[in-house]
């Protein structure tokens, strides 16, 4: 059952308070982007050392979106959340007080528990509190907040880091700032919002078996989606200084968060596009990206490079925008927290899994031959899943 609120100015305000704080939740974890060039010269990290640190949070995601996806659908909305939140805000204090590689690692882990444990709740929530039970708009919107979050975090870091005192603290106390109303907004949604009486228990990860079959497509697009904006917001801080010869912390912030700022505009000028047309057009713009990318890598052209993140971004942002709009038309009612949260997981784990590899080939070919590798390999298989999506 699709559950509305009441009606009018407080509907409103309690679906706009869902999307602040999922907006500021991924704000924050995506905060650390251009100070690894900082953690690496500070305490000594390698490429594959900043390969781990996103490895380790993709893995703690994962981690709580098996126990709190079921958890979500069971507890209802307000009690897991308002922990996610507490628990993010723990993870931003971990990296504000780090004085050390180790302190990284537990932050991050911290800050993977708390998006594991609130995404599928945030993002089913926007589609139960929409005002007018506008599925379509609810999950658009997810996109939307979800992308240029990620997407806002670096450049927000990096401006703090460059023109503000303590670059490795400010950023991280300026989130849990924000994670304040955020705490408040979500303490004022119904107890009930998506419990479904059931008891909880730690399952196994599954897919509704009605729709298993068409939920393998969108759940691969959203993979090489989320993974090529991974390996940019791990990795591009250093490609930039490695290709092009050195840069700022602003500068490498924003050249890693520009590229889903970009994806959320594509969202946003494109909004209307049908799920499969959005997800076809996300895979030739992320083919495209690719290849330039490869190319700005060999050229050692900033404007290449930009441009291809321009292009690779907008292709970021259809192909995620497409996949979880055809997730939520296609997830049951009574699963829907869990079965968003499988989508999740598969995102984040091939998106884990990829940067590792790229941190691990960087060690033996160096990073910009590494991310060429990548780039190519990711292209085909983005060219594959269009061929797939054209054939169903």
């Amino acid at each position: 059952m699709v559950v509305t609120g009441p009606p009018g100015r407080a509907a409103r305000i309690r679906f706009a308070g869902i999307g602040y704080a999922l907006t500021v939740l991924l704000t924050g974890t995506n905060l650390p982007t251009p100070l690894y060039a900082v953690y690496e010269r500070v305490f000594r990290l390698s490429a594959l050392d900043v390969t781990l640190l996103v490895a380790v949070y993709a893995a703690a995601v994962i981690a709580s979106l098996l126990a709190c996806g079921p958890l979500s659908d069971v507890a209802g909305y307000r009690r897991v959340l308002t922990a996610s939140l507490l628990v993010a805000a723990a993870g931003s204090g971990l990296l504000a007080a780090a004085s050390g590689p180790g302190w990284l690692f537990a932050g991050r882990a911290v800050q993977g528990l708390a998006v594991g444990s609130a995404s599928g709740a945030l993002t089913a929530g926007l589609v139960l509190t929409e005002p007018r039970g506008l599925r379509a708009r609810a999950s658009f919107l997810a996109a939307i907040a979800t992308t240029a979050a990620c997407g806002i975090g670096p450049v927000l870091a990096g401006a703090l880091a460059q023109f503000a005192p303590a670059p490795r603290v400010l950023c991280y106390l300026v989130e849990i700032g924000l994670l304040i109303p955020a705490l408040a907004a979500v303490a004022t949604l119904p107890a009930s919002l998506g419990a479904t009486g059931q008891r909880w228990r730690l399952r196994r990860p599954r897919i509704p078996a009605a729709i298993r079959r068409e939920f393998v497509l969108p759940a691969a697009v959203s993979l090489i989606a989320w993974a090529v904006a991974y390996v940019t917001l791990a990795l591009v801080p250093s490609y930039t200084a490695a290709a092009l010869g050195g840069g700022s912390l602003f500068v490498d912030g924003t050249a890693a968060g520009s590229l889903l700022i970009v994806a959320a505009a594509a969202q946003a000028a494109f909004r209307f596009l049908a799920p499969r047309r959005a997800q076809a057009a996300g895979l030739v713009l992320l083919v495209t990206g690719l290849l330039g990318l490869i190319l700005a890598g060999a050229a050692g052209s900033a404007a290449l490079l930009f441009a291809t993140i321009a292009v690779t971004g907008a292709g970021q942002g259809l192909g995620f925008a497409g996949s979880i709009s055809r997730i939520n038309e296609l997830a049951p009612a009574a699963e829907r927290a869990a079965t968003v949260a499988m989508f999740y997981v598969v995102t984040y784990a091939g998106s884990g899994l990829a940067t590792v590899g790229v941190g691990l080939l960087a060690t033996h070919l160096g990073l910009v031959r590494s991310v060429q590798a990548f780039a190519a390999l990711f292209a085909a298989g983005g060219l594959a899943a269009l061929a797939a999506l054209r054939a169903s």
